[in-house]
Order: C-alpha cells, then sequence, then structure tokens
C-alpha cells in the first residue's frame, strides 16, 4: 500500500496490514541478520512465503501462474479455433475488431467472466483455418461505464508494428505458418561474466565479438513507441520490438549466440511502463488502475511514466509470466532488472542520496510489494532455471539485494557497481591528470559488500548518451579525426588518451568487480555519443548505431583521382587507403597506373576477388608496389599495378 508519509494516502492499510504492532515496525527498521537468521528470521522472507502460499492455494503454484502467456491474449486451439482472454475489470464490455470482420466493432462480444476477466472463442474458417490470419491487424474494443469507446492493443501482444508516417503502433497477429523452431541447448552459465551490452546486435557480428566474450545483454527489446527512450518506456511487454526485425529472427539470433556459447540476457524493464494509452498498458480499461496504482502513487515524477501495482494479483501474472515468456519463447538465459531503485522505494530514489546508513534501507519507505514481487521474480526464476542469471540496475546500495531469498536476500546474482563508470565521467569532466586522487579511485572500485557480486564497467549508455560523452571522446575529442594514425607520429593527446584509456578498463576490469561489461563497442574506444531520432536532433537516426569509426569512415572525403568511362575503373584515395575497381565486364588490364599522393611501398589489404569473399582468388597478395615520382592525374605519385581484372573471368 502508499505511505501517507510520502504523499499518498493509505496510513491505516500499513497499520493494520503491514506490520501491525510497534515491535514489528521495529523489527523492519533493524538490518537483516544474514549469516544466521535463516529462512524464519527474516520480516521479508515471511512476506515471500506467504505470497508463495497463496500461489500455491489460488493458482495450484507458480509454476503453472507463470505459464499465462498460454491462455491470455490470444490462442489458437488445436482445431484451429482462437480463444481471447483479456483482464480488464473496470471495463463495461469488451469487443474484437480488426481486419478478420472488416473492422466491425461490434460483432465479435466478449463474455464477462469472474475477476474483471473477459473470454471471447472464434470457431474456425469452413476451411478449418484460423479466423484470424497470421499478420491480421487486432484492436480490443473497450466500452467505459461513462459510455466510452477506447480502442486498444492486448497487453499481451506477441508482436506490434507501427506504419512509417503513424504515431500508434498496431497490434499485429502473430500465428506464423512456420515458426523458427528454437533449440533446446543452453549453454552453461560462466563463473565469471565477461559481456557486451547493446542495442541490438545482428547474428552475423557474433563471429566479430565472440572471442573473450561469454554473454551478450540486449537492450530495448521490449516493444517501445518512443524511439529516443533507449527502451525504458515499454509499451507491449511481451512483443519483441519490430524495429530491429519480427520474433523469429531474435530467436535465431539468441541461438547463434547459444552456438557460439554465448549466454544472452534481457534487459527487462518492470520498473515503470509508458503512459500510452492506445498502444500501452495506461488506461487499458478506461480506468486511472487496472495494471497501476491510482492517483500519485501510480506515476513517476521524474520518468513521467505509470507505476506497477505489485500487490495487485493480476499484475503478479502479468509480470511474472513476462518473465516466464521471454525465457521460454525466446530462450533468453536471464534479465537484467532496470530501475531497481525505483522499485525498492516509495521515494523511487528522488531526492536520496544513499550515504550508506542502514537507515536508508530498512523502514516505512521501502516498498514491501515491489520487493517481495523482486524476491518472487528471482525465486521462480533460479527454481525454473538452473542457470538463469539476474542483475540488479540498483545505485541505493540495498543490502543482501545478491543474497539468496532463503536468507531474507532479493535472490540477484550481480548488481551493476554503477558508481564506476559515473567516478570515470567526473574525473575526466573535473580534474587534471596531476590532481587524480587514487584512494578515492581504489575506495570507488572496491567499495561493495563482501559476497554481494558486482558487475564493473567503465561506461554506459548513461554515460555516451547526448549530454555527455564516451571515454574515448573525453580523453581525446577531435583529435581522433587528424591524428589517430598508426602512419603519421601519434601527439601528445592521442598517446595520452589511448595509454589512459586501456589503463581506466584494466584497472575496472582488474578491481571493479566479478564481472565485467562492455558497452556497445567501447572495447574500441568508442569514439562518439549515442542518440535516438527526437525533436532535438530533427528526427535523425545518424547516432542511432554503433559508431566504432574505425578506418576510413572517420577521414576526411576520398580525393577520387579517376573515373575512367572507357576503362569502367574508379581509383580513389582515403585514409592512406587506395581503393581501385574495375567495373568492366569483359577488360582486364596490365600495368595500370593509379595515381596517388604519399609515396613508399604498397600491399594488397583487402580483395574482393579473395576466395573467402565467394571471389577467385586471382591476385598474389604478396606483390609490393613501390611508387614512382611521376606525376598523374594531378597526384605527385604513381603505382603500376601488375593485373587488373574484370568482374568474372
Amino acid at each position: 500500500g502508499c505511505r501517507q508519509y510520502f504523499g499518498c494516502s493509505d496510513w491505516n492499510s500499513l497499520h493494520s496490514s503491514s506490520s501491525g504492532t510497534i515491535q514489528e515496525l521495529w523489527r523492519l527498521l533493524q538490518p537483516i541478520n544474514i549469516s544466521s537468521s535463516g529462512p524464519e528470521g527474516a520480516f521479508w522472507y515471511g512476506l515471500f512465503e506467504k505470497q508463495l502460499t497463496l500461489l500455491e492455494e489460488a493458482e495450484g503454484g507458480f509454476d503453472q501462474f507463470t505459464r499465462s502467456y498460454k491462455s491470455y491474449g490470444v490462442q489458437r486451439m488445436p482445431d484451429n479455433s482462437l480463444v481471447f482472454k483479456e483482464w480488464a475489470p473496470a471495463a463495461e464490455a469488451l469487443f474484437l475488431t480488426g481486419d478478420f470482420n472488416g473492422w466491425d466493432n461490434f460483432s465479435h462480444r466478449y463474455s464477462k467472466k469472474d475477476f474483471g476477466k473477459w473470454e471471447l472463442h472464434i470457431h474456425p474458417k469452413e476451411d478449418k483455418t484460423p479466423a484470424v490470419a497470421h499478420n491480421s491487424k487486432l484492436k480490443v474494443v473497450v466500452h467505459t461505464r461513462a459510455g466510452e469507446r477506447l480502442y486498444r492493443i492486448s497487453p499481451w501482444a506477441k508482436y506490434v508494428t507501427r506504419h512509417e508516417k503513424s504515431v500508434i503502433y498496431d497490434w499485429v497477429h502473430w500465428d506464423p505458418p512456420q515458426p523458427y523452431i528454437v533449440s533446446d541447448y543452453f549453454p552453461p552459465a560462466p563463473r565469471i561474466l565477461i559481456f557486451g551490452k547493446d542495442l541490438l546486435i545482428s547474428a552475423a557480428l557474433f563471429t566479430v565479438i565472440h572471442p573473450g566474450y561469454n554473454c551478450i545483454q540486449l537492450m530495448a527489446i521490449m516493444e517501445h513507441a518512443y524511439y529516443a527512450s533507449f527502451g525504458y518506456q515499454v509499451t507491449s511487454f511481451f512483443a519483441a520490438s519490430s524495429r530491429y526485425g519480427t520474433p523469429e529472427e531474435l530467436k535465431e539470433l539468441i541461438d547463434v549466440a547459444h552456438s557460439l556459447g554465448i549466454i544472452v540476457l534481457l534487459d527487462v524493464v518492470h520498473s515503470h511502463a509508458s503512459k500510452n494509452t492506445e498502444d500501452g498498458l495506461n488506461s487499458f480499461d478506461g480506468s486511472d488502475s487496472c495494471f497501476f496504482h491510482s492517483g500519485p502513487c501510480g506515476e513517476h515524477s521524474l520518468w513521467d511514466s505509470r507505476l506497477f501495482n505489485y500487490s495487485g494479483w493480476e499484475v503478479l501474472r502479468f509480470l511474472l509470466s513476462n518473465l516466464r515468456w521471454w525465457m521460454e519463447e525466446y530462450r533468453f538465459d536471464g534479465f537484467r532488472f532496470d530501475g531497481v531503485t525505483s522499485m525498492l522505494y516509495h521515494h523511487h530514489g528522488i531526492g536520496s542520496g544513499f550515504s550508506g546508513d542502514y537507515t536508508e534501507y530498512f523502514g516505512l519507505h521501502v516498498d514491501e510489494d515491489s520487493l517481495v514481487y523482486l524476491m518472487l521474480a528471482n525465486h521462480i526464476l533460479h527454481t525454473l532455471y538452473q542457470d538463469c542469471i539476474t542483475i540488479a540496475e540498483d545505485v541505493s546500495g540495498m543490502p543482501t539485494l545478491c543474497r539468496p531469498v532463503q536468507e531474507g536476500g532479493l535472490g540477484f546474482d550481480y548488481r551493476l557497481a554503477m558508481a564506476i563508470p559515473d567516478k570515470w565521467i567526473q574525473i575526466l569532466k573535473e580534474f587534471k591528470d596531476e590532481d587524480w586522487n587514487m584512494g578515492n579511485i581504489v575506495y570507488t572500485m572496491t567499495n561493495r559488500r563482501y559476497g554481494e557480486k558486482c558487475i564493473a564497467y567503465a561506461e554506459s549508455h548513461d554515460q555516451a548518451l547526448v549530454g555527455d560523452k564516451t571515454l574515448a571522446f573525453w580523453l581525446m575529442d577531435k583529435d581522433m579525426y587528424t591524428n589517430m594514425s598508426a602512419l603519421i607520429p601519434m601527439n601528445s593527446v592521442i598517446d595520452r588518451g589511448i595509454q589512459l584509456h586501456k589503463m581506466i578498463r584494466l584497472l575496472t576490469h582488474g578491481l571493479g568487480g566479478e564481472g565485467y561489461l562492455n558497452f556497445m563497442g567501447n572495447e574500441f574506444g568508442h569514439p562518439e555519443w549515442l542518440d535516438f531520432p527526437r525533436v532535438g536532433n530533427n528526427e535523425s537516426y545518424h547516432y542511432a548505431r554503433r559508431q566504432f569509426n574505425l578506418g576510413w569512415l572517420a577521414a576526411p572525403p576520398a580525393y577520387i583521382s579517376a573515373k575512367h568511362e572507357g576503362d569502367k575503373v574508379i581509383v580513389f584515395e582515403r585514409a592512406n587507403v587506395i581503393f581501385i575497381f574495375n567495373f568492366h565486364p569483359t577488360n582486364s588490364y596490365s600495368n595500370y597506373r593509379v595515381a596517388l599522393g604519399p609515396p613508399g611501398k604498397y600491399k594488397i589489404k583487402l580483395d574482393s576477388d579473395e576466395i573467402q569473399y565467394g571471389g577467385h582468388g586471382r591476385l598474389d597478395h604478396n606483390t609490393e608496389f613501390f611508387t614512382e615520382p611521376m606525376e598523374f592525374n594531378n597526384l605527385p605519385n604513381s603505382i603500376l599495378v601488375s593485373k587488373l581484372y574484370y568482374l568474372l573471368p
């Protein structure tokens, strides 16, 4: 329930049901002795046990309860009939409309069941195929008691898409005739996590990132209407984001990772939800509550989002089944829980400095319902999936966060060492090299409780988004574009930046935790920031991608020395690399003169005719080419290319 002390109104229910006596309130204020308490000794564990018992009595246990994604939303039966099921307690009536019935708002009415549930059965067509075809668009039509007619997406929708010029997402019925069959193979959980954090990575890129990695964390997978939210304003919790492809392609990507021995974690957002109504959970049944607290308790003042009511039975069903869905349907290996600090406290961490005093972690400001939800989530995941890994994003330092539930802990395997990347950015912003405080750096690296594992990292999206810069950019800034080359002597800025970048990462790796995280390629010195299309950048996608900028892409524009129409040859120079293209369909050339600027010896570094690229292997890569001081095509030097083959042999 809500606490009056924090601006909400349910003080009486707290006094009567949450604690009961002054002695119990005092016990809640005390730190838990995890070394000797045992299962019965922790107050939180008692609340957790009570919830487990209720699940057993009402639902036959958590196993069945968390499989509710197999009964809610839309389900195809063996005879190809379809069953639609929703929870909308404040609705007066529910209808289904879509492509299948010509968008008729009244022809398919749900039947009202107990506890705010609604069901609709649709028989197959005469040819025995489902009445709603794969890729059909659907809407739930909600009639409210106030006489409104609302169009909604099912909270359990498995796929939603948005037309390019539309603002609102559409519910797309996902039931492919030939679904991707996921592999049953799960790599064993690694003892130490060395992993990369990415918005989305293609299966082809796994071969690039594989050496040295054993884990990938995928971000922004749960569908979100607002791209610039970085995936943290979720609208459809069961839908894999259509920005990156189809659900089947995500399954294949995870299978490829598993085949390489890489486990895959999902960045899961159960701390809050988008305020969107037409394509989100907000006001699904026309009320202010449904999945969320009503009134101020149901809104996050800084994030402008809705807050779940973790005491709600159907909310628990929805969120716990959501975790099970991603594990079962997509074969994820675990989760990084976003915004755990916001979940743990009624104040959501707003205005709290968290000095480490235990009174900051135990008291009336702790949201017991949310805390018990996290204990349930971890208990269920680790019971059902032996190698499941869970990581908490918590800035408060909540004690026992990463201790087993049986000890009164919350059951996470790791917490993110979030102070470390913040410290590096602060140092680079505020201090000269000679003013760095070694003791303060070491304290930040080692400030964690013994027995609670941490993931260390040097930078993340919190630093590399718009408004800030990456480590490499803070260290080297504009010099990267003009002086970062092996062909010229390093200046002092680049020399310092490269050495410090290596030292920062190695120190963080060695001292900062029990696992290590790379973000979006910072192992390569990721030079620039990341950003999403938004009003502030004219909806540009330019920075909505990995900004490796390795090689010639970061160099100035190319100098084109030849674009010979007769020979069908293009030659240009960029970043001290000479590109030669022969597009002629039938003509090969011997001793073909090519103009270039810098004198010296040249060798073949990339050859599209190599057999590994599907070519025919006609060039000798041992050949060396020496420049002649002969001006050609307005450049001071030139070489003779011994053989320039046409496209096909």
